[in-house]
């Protein structure tokens, strides 16, 4: 979605508060830039769900799985799969774990739980890590939580799956499909993208 650089998140409560005052999805979709369905799908999250519907993001570090060093922009699948959930990936400055302090304290526990004695083999090492997930979420009191456990606090969303939505490129010329080998094929061209975006659709626009 080509939201402005402010914020999607702003972009998008905007776009709901000027809904809400009386302007049209058409007239509203045209002014931010956005399509139809993107426009209707922001106004039913919000309906179902309020403004737990408007924070979509994920931070991650620069390592796999979350990105890819040699792909475009550092998409990995994982960050791809992500991207078609509507979800915006927010990566730290290479080299700074600091900025993603949480994240990686958690790791610390993990590793500490769950390879400082590793299994000796890779059934051993589940059995491991699913003693580890259940002890953590429900018999571990964090004070980071105010000594309660996750599996108390835990709330699932409102709003259900529904798959990967598809894709549409409604201001473009033309969507293509990214081979399996990660190219496009234009006028018996063949262009490079990623093998990340193998099977995917992607919006291309002539220009001079």
């Amino acid at each position: 979605m080509p939201w402005s650089e402010s914020t999607k998140m702003d972009e998008k409560l905007k776009f709901v508060a000027r809904y809400l005052d009386g302007e049209s999805i058409s007239d509203l979709c045209c002014k931010f830039v956005i399509s139809r369905v993107t426009g209707h799908k922001v106004i039913a999250r919000y309906r179902e769900s309020g403004l737990e519907a408007m924070t979509d993001a994920i931070r991650s570090d620069n390592g796999v799985p979350f990105s890819s060093p040699h792909a475009i922009h550092g998409l990995s699948k994982l960050s791809v799969h992500w991207l078609r959930l509507g979800i915006a990936i927010e990566r730290i400055k290479p080299g700074n774990p600091q900025q993603n302090g949480r994240h990686e304290r958690m790791h610390r526990t993990l590793k500490q739980c769950c390879a400082r004695l590793a299994g000796m083999n890779m059934l051993q090492q589940q059995e491991m890590f699913e003693r580890f997930m259940d002890e953590y979420n429900n018999e571990r009191p964090l004070q980071a939580l105010g000594m309660k456990r996750p599996a108390n606090l835990y709330r699932p969303s409102s709003r259900p799956y529904d798959g990967v939505p598809p894709v549409s490129y409604p201001f473009h010329d033309k969507t293509v499909t990214i081979t399996a080998c990660g190219r496009i094929c234009v006028a018996r061209k063949k262009i490079h993208f990623s093998t990340v975006l193998a099977g995917h659709d992607v919006g291309i626009k002539q220009i001079d």
